[in-house]
């Protein structure tokens, strides 16, 4: 599977007119290769230049990683003293021939300490961003991959759900995302969590990115739940909204067109149609019912190996939806001060149309 994944790569790499890329630590470089390594302050690259074995920088302690690798690999390893480092990124790239020629790199993951290194060992080389060639190489997952991430929503249904009976008026935000953490773990989550569980209640709901903190939460709250496992390197990214107590007549109806806008956005993908549509049909449903400017974020992103790749469900995005491809459909409406509503499921292209992995209920649920 990896020496496919490999050549499929080098493919698209002729294709682009690259010489060759550069991986550090991260998804892309796990993808491949299927051996994970840390990203930390000694320096890890591999190069992958078509029709050449690939070649890895790497420190010695990291040596009996290179038996893992599925193809063969040429090693430079470096020790503990920086002042060498440079010498081992220009030996790699001098194997390759690499000065002078074009290197794509992947900007959201290569950070400038590895880029320097790289750029001292082939000072002549151009640097074009091939993050097209390197985000569709992930963008359509195959049965393997779509398993794991069926698993990682199970996982991460039941650790909800197991976490529900729990919830209780005057409990603080940080309180329950720990509780939620402790039932991923527990429930069979990777222990690298795709992100720390989003649990803002009331006015701290209107914040979709908030992070948990001492609030306690009140009656009448609306309570936003962003939480998401792992399994076998795949994620799950959910969202579900519940009612602390009674709630007001708003806030139940937000929470209705909010879910009627996740099932709009639900129906609308399958092969062929645009990611443009996916969010063009969430936003309708909330603009009809006068809440549109309440809507501040697109409708959904990829999901895969990370909570955040292609493809991206935006109203401007004219990319084509196909099988394999999986993403996350998460309308919401946030009153600035008051209260927030998000309800996120993960949707996975097929041949007729697309499986939702998520089907917890929607419905607004009273807690605590």
């Amino acid at each position: 599977m990896n020496q496919a994944r490999l050549n499929n790569l080098t493919a698209s790499m002729r294709t682009s007119n690259l010489d060759a890329v550069i991986l550090n630590p991260g998804p892309t470089l796990t993808y491949l290769a299927g051996v994970e390594f840390h990203l930390m302050e000694r320096p890890i690259v591999l190069f992958v230049a078509p029709g050449k074995d690939p070649v890895l920088v790497l420190p010695e302690l990291e040596l009996p990683k290179v038996d893992l690798f599925p193809y063969k690999i040429q090693a430079f390893a470096y020790g503990e003293l920086p002042s060498e480092w440079d010498d081992a990124f220009r030996k790699a790239a001098q194997s390759l021939g690499l000065d002078g020629k074009r290197i794509g790199v992947e900007p959201r993951q290569l950070r400038l300490m590895e880029f320097g290194h790289v750029k001292a060992g082939a000072p002549e080389a151009e640097y074009p961003d091939a993050s097209e060639v390197l985000s569709g190489l992930r963008l359509k997952k195959d049965k393997a991959e779509i398993d794991a991430m069926r698993r990682a929503v199970k996982i991460a249904q039941d650790s909800l759900e197991a976490t529900i009976p729990l919830i209780k008026i005057g409990m603080t935000e940080r309180e329950l995302s720990s509780e939620l953490v402790m039932q991923l773990l527990k429930h069979g989550s990777d222990s690298a969590l795709p992100f720390f569980p989003i649990i803002s209640g009331g006015p701290n709901g209107a914040n979709p990115h908030a992070s948990p903190t001492e609030r306690k939460l009140q009656a009448g709250d609306l309570l936003v739940v962003d939480w998401g496992a792992a399994y076998e390197g795949y994620i799950s990214d959910l969202t579900r909204t519940f009612a602390v107590g009674e709630v007001d007549d708003e806030c139940a109806k937000i929470h209705k067109i909010v879910q009627e806008a996740n099932a709009a956005g639900r129906a609308a993908g399958k092969p062929g149609v645009p990611c443009a549509a996916v969010d063009i049909a969430t936003r309708d449903v909330i603009e009809k019912s006068g809440y549109g400017k309440y809507f501040t974020h697109r409708t959904g992103h990829g999901i895969g190996m990370e909570g955040h790749e292609e493809p991206y469900m935006r109203g401007d995005n004219m990319q084509l939806l196909e099988v394999g491809m999986a993403y996350t459909v998460e309308p919401g409406i946030y009153l600035p001060n008051r209260n927030g509503v998000r309800i996120e499921d993960n949707i996975v292209i097929t041949e007729g149309g697309a499986d939702c992995l998520s089907d917890m209920p929607r419905e607004i649920r009273v807690v605590g």
